[in-house]
């Protein structure tokens, strides 16, 4: 199997893992040699309630059952979509409460941007330096890393950047501004949390100028910060919010919510202003159901915060500098890039799954399945720990 993945299936990097996937269960994977590998990683933050939970398969099996892809996005009324876009809106404040359903957290950006752009009939959008929104032509165009970009220019024109967390920069938000949008908390540049009331600061010259905030939430969604989203830490609500990964139990989708009127002007002038096939197909759309409802209906979030607790108290060694994030969206910092990496492909040989960061190198991501037990982090930190110390004399 690995060498026709290689050889057919298109690849991201010169050197992929290429690990071979028999199966899947809770905090597990498991490769078709039989080898156990305890997930520290839950797909990149995307499976929530860990792998094939209960009440997401069975929901995908009962929709399944009933009807899958039946009309493009908007135009039939599927009791899936309905009802998670109902939940969501009861979950969220009054100012959210209707929400456009896409294939995946880019696409969910891409339409941010343009019902921004629509709303505001302004054009200009700021974005913060070392941000990573997804790498669709529109999502890219708000990434600052020239590296990245150089290769795919022109991108899409009127962006410029602010570096998070710097209040000065607010002079470049003016009345020309269409939206600023934010990761929540900087995902690729090392799970960078807001501070000094950041966000609500931000969110207030954004009033005055007449602009909107669109916050992406992609991966503090659903729960992992021990809140559904990670604004509700910062006492401020934006204007337009993105979700994705975690919100799918597993299965691909995206969405972003706004207050009925502004999303209403995608509907018309032009009509059809934001179109779609398969975005709020009612199989995942079940599953994203059923993983909203377990992750509201259960402890998961208070819990999040006690496992963060946990994860820092354990990952306490000279050569991790910093523990970043917040709740199960963590990320440990070692003294170089080498060793970041050094402690990845161990991690990987003895059967615990670990994994970088797009910016921060030195980083080491640590975002396991909401539903990770006590026994199991302590267990992946014992072998962190252990790694430490083995490679601690070449460091």
């Amino acid at each position: 199997m690995k060498e026709d993945f290689l050889k057919y299936q298109a690849q991201t990097t010169p050197h992929p893992l290429a690990m071979e996937i028999s199966h899947a269960k809770g905090s597990y994977i498991y490769s078709i040699q039989g080898k156990k590998y305890l997930d520290f990683v839950a797909g990149v933050s995307a499976c929530s309630l860990g792998h094939c939970h209960p009440r997401v398969v069975n929901a995908i099996k009962e929709q399944a059952e009933k009807y899958l892809h039946v009309m493009v996005y908007g135009e039939y009324a599927l009791s899936p979509a309905v009802a998670l876009t109902k939940l969501l809106a009861s979950k969220l404040p009054k100012s959210l409460s209707k929400t456009y359903l896409t294939n995946s957290g880019t696409e969910a950006i891409e339409g941010a941007l343009k019902l921004a752009r629509r709303s505001t009939e302004r054009s200009e959008i700021i974005a913060a330096r070392m941000a990573y929104h997804g790498n669709t032509m529109g999502s890219l165009s708000l990434m600052s890393f020239e590296e990245r970009v150089a290769p795919f220019r022109p991108l899409i024109g009127d962006i410029s950047f602010i570096n998070f967390n710097t209040e000065e920069d607010f002079k470049s938000i003016t009345e020309n501004t269409a939206a600023v949008i934010l990761e929540t908390i900087q995902g690729g540049a090392g799970f960078i949390v807001p501070t000094d009331n950041y966000l609500q600061k931000l969110k207030s010259h954004c009033e005055k100028v007449g602009a909107l905030l669109i916050l992406d939430e992609i991966q503090p969604g659903f729960g992992r910060t021990g809140k559904l989203f990670g604004f509700e830490h910062f006492n401020m609500v934006p204007d337009i919010l993105v979700m994705g990964k975690g919100m799918g139990g597993g299965l691909p989708i995206g969405a972003f919510t706004a207050s009925e009127k502004v999303m209403d002007t995608l509907m018309d002038n032009p009509k059809l202003g934001h179109i779609t096939t398969f975005g709020g197909n009612p199989v995942i759309a079940a599953a994203a159901l059923a993983t909203l409802q377990e992750i509201t209906e259960s402890d998961l979030m208070a819990e999040a915060l006690q496992k963060e607790k946990l994860i820092r108290k354990l990952l306490v060694h000279p050569l991790i500098t910093e523990i970043r994030g917040m709740g199960l969206m963590l990320a440990a910092i070692t003294i170089s890039e080498e060793m970041a990496t050094t402690i990845i492909l161990k991690a990987q040989e003895k059967g615990l799954i670990l994994f970088w960061l797009l910016f921060e190198k030195t980083a080491i991501r640590i975002t396991p399945p909401l539903t990770i037990t006590t026994q199991e982090i302590k267990e992946g930190c014992g072998i962190i720990i252990d790694i430490l110390n083995e490679i601690e004399s070449q460091f």
